[in-house]
């Protein structure tokens, strides 16, 4: 009797292993045109305070970055400011300074 025990109470321990769904990490994926042609997308993650670029057909990770007013990444010759009324600019490539729209 103490082995049927053992044997269901493994066979549950396994099972419940098996349908534990883990919840997904909430994300968010942006794309903005710029006043000078450039286009990008930009993605974040809950867990993560970096920022996800893909511009120029390469993906980079941008670090964030102490701001005073709004939200600012860099990193690899990028900064992207995203302020507080939602205006966004990018610098890239010792371009200006460039306004961007979400599209």
């Amino acid at each position: 009797m103490e082995r049927h025990k053992a044997i269901i109470l493994a066979f549950a321990a396994m099972a419940g292993g098996t349908f534990q769904a883990l919840p997904a990490g909430a994300q968010t994926f942006q794309t903005y045109r710029c006043a000078d042609g450039t286009q990008f997308i930009v993605g974040f993650y809950d867990y993560d305070k970096r920022a996800f670029l893909q511009i120029d057909g390469e993906p980079i990770t941008l670090a964030k970055r102490l701001t005073v007013s709004g939200t600012r990444y860099s990193g690899a010759g990028i900064t992207l400011k995203i302020g507080r009324t939602g205006a966004t600019t990018v610098n890239h490539l010792k371009r200006p300074v460039t306004a961007c729209a979400a599209i």
